[in-house]
């Protein structure tokens, strides 16, 4: 039997694909029972990548009809849509409503989309005879045996991944011209039912462009690139190169401080496992090169007491909201500071939930400035006693460029995840397995706390390095191999296991000691 037979009923087309086992599979899956069945629609994160997949596949589908020429690039993700470009056209509003036309003709056909496999053989018999590098990687995957391709009446496309088993599926959706490319915008998660107004985030695209051009410079934005330097024997040039970048743009960042005057306070703010630490410490570097000295204080001793902590909509302690900070007395410390004067610092005992002072007191001078890094610090009102002129707002995170091929790109929040397995096992004693259980909640704090807020940094750092991954995964590897399919969390290792197979290894040997990713596998000149 198919999985799809347990939602017969299921005529709008809501469901996208399903769980069997605790592995997302095709609507077409066979499968045993379908007791062990259940549903994936687009409010879940399984769902959302199906339904992006889907729609990048009709749009692939939908050039191929009119602009069969056309080099097209999946880029980043902004806002509920897919920034894409064309490397050969120059993309015209004429072009635009083309692609729009053709795309609603494939959906309103709901023409079938079938997974078709081959062996290595038969693969490479098939792209001698069509020409192409859609989905020519797998051939050099030594982990895989087998080359998959997606096809849809004669159009075919490689995608990491379950796609929709039509193109029916593809409900809703708008192709937009933005800069020198498109948008393809698709509905949120929370609202599935329309495509909301989209939130222009300029800064963040100007500091993912900023790297795609380095890289484009590099002649690096595939995994099959970075797969090639490496063989070549050049992994030391593109560490070196990586990590040069990085201290080139955390010296600008300093300059740019030290060029406003008045900055007494640095507020940095990021998701989970971007790299705050590290970042923080070569910047206070930067910092003391111009003859400033930074002080850290750390948010987290200044929660309220427990008591007086806030309450999620279950009833547990909600650590991550605003009010969990007992910001009078935060702000009355900042300012005190500002002025010259001496505070007793708190800490603060995760165990009794409580604060206590034990007689560690600061007092800033003139050629001194706070460096303060947490969830909140993009948030105004985590200091709203201080000017805004003496704060300098800095938003970090990994911001993936690298992309499996043109159309599959690598999710900044897959890097992160990945990262964050290795960290939480090296430092924080925990298996992936509570990693992962606990990802979705970190998620939703970002997306509470630190995202609404990005745009209003006065500087932003990409943390990701081209090669980290390479070097990431012969830890990662033996994480999620040890999670099998009697956990929900299955897939979600699954899914990351056969990503980091696309990687060619590259020895932690050569990673500078202060680099950023030390602060995950171990070996950091600073204290992390």
């Amino acid at each position: 039997m198919l999985a799809k037979d347990k939602f017969i009923d299921d005529q709008d087309r809501n469901i996208l694909a399903c769980k069997y086992k605790n592995e997302v599979v095709s609507l077409n899956a066979s499968v045993d029972s379908l007791d062990n069945v259940e549903p994936i629609d687009i409010t879940t994160r399984d769902g959302r990548r199906v339904y992006q997949r889907g729609i990048l596949y009709v749009m692939g589908m939908a050039f191929n009809r009119v602009y069969p020429k056309a080099l097209l690039t999946v880029n980043c993700q902004l806002s509920n849509s897919i920034y894409c470009s064309v490397e050969n056209m120059k993309v015209t509003n004429e072009m635009i409503n083309n692609i729009k036309r053709e795309m609603q003709d494939i959906v309103n056909s709901n023409l079938p989309i079938k997974k078709i496999e081959m062996t290595k053989e038969e693969a490479e018999k098939f792209y001698q005879k069509e020409k192409t590098l859609r989905g020519r990687l797998q051939l050099d995957n030594k982990y895989k045996d087998e080359v998959s391709l997606y096809f849809c009446e004669s159009y075919y496309n490689y995608f990491y991944g379950v796609m929709p088993i039509s193109t029916g599926y593809i409900k809703l959706f708008e192709v937009v011209k933005y800069h020198d490319g498109f948008l393809l915008r698709y509905p949120d998660k929370k609202n599935p039912d329309r495509i909301e107004k989209y939130k222009e985030t300029k800064k963040l695209l100007h500091t993912l462009e900023e790297y795609e051009d380095i890289h484009t410079v590099l002649d690096i934005n595939t995994i099959y690139k970075l797969n090639k330097k490496i063989e070549e024997g050049k992994e030391k040039e593109l560490i070196l190169l990586a990590e040069a970048l990085h201290e080139k743009k955390i010296s600008d960042i300093a300059d740019k401080i030290v060029k406003r005057k008045g900055v007494k306070i640095i507020l940095i703010a990021g998701p989970s496992s971007s790299g705050k630490t590290t970042f923080a410490q070569r910047l206070g570097i930067q910092l003391k090169l111009n003859g400033i000295k930074p002080l850290t204080i750390s948010v987290d001793n200044y929660f309220v007491e427990r008591e007086d902590t806030p309450r999620d909509e279950n009833g547990n302690y909600d650590f991550e909201r605003l009010e969990a900070i007992d910001l009078a007395l935060f702000n009355d410390h900042l300012t005190k500071l500002l002025n010259g004067e001496e505070v007793e610092l708190p800490t603060f005992d995760f165990k009794t939930g409580k604060k206590s002072f034990n007689g560690e007191k600061m007092r800033m001078r003139n050629n001194e400035v706070l460096v303060i890094e947490g969830i909140h610090c993009l948030n105004d009102k985590l200091t709203a006693s201080i000017p805004k002129e003496q704060k300098y707002k800095i938003y970090i995170s990994a911001l993936t460029v690298l992309n499996i091929d043109y159309y599959n790109r690598i999710s900044t929040t897959d890097t992160r995840l990945i990262r964050r397995l290795v960290r939480d096992y090296n430092f924080r004693g925990y298996e992936a397995l509570h990693t992962l259980q606990n990802w979705d909640m970190v998620n939703r704090g970002e997306e509470n706390y630190i995202f609404p807020y990005q745009e209003d940094a006065d500087s932003m750092f990409n943390t990701s390095l081209i090669y980290e991954i390479c070097v990431l995964k012969k830890y990662a590897m033996p994480l999620l191999k040890a999670i099998d399919n009697t956990h929900p969390e299955f897939s979600e290792a699954k899914s990351l296991y056969e990503l980091l197979k696309y990687f060619d290894d590259i020895g932690d040997e050569y990673v500078p000691k202060n680099s950023l990713l030390r602060e995950f596998i171990g070996g950091s000149i600073f204290e992390v």
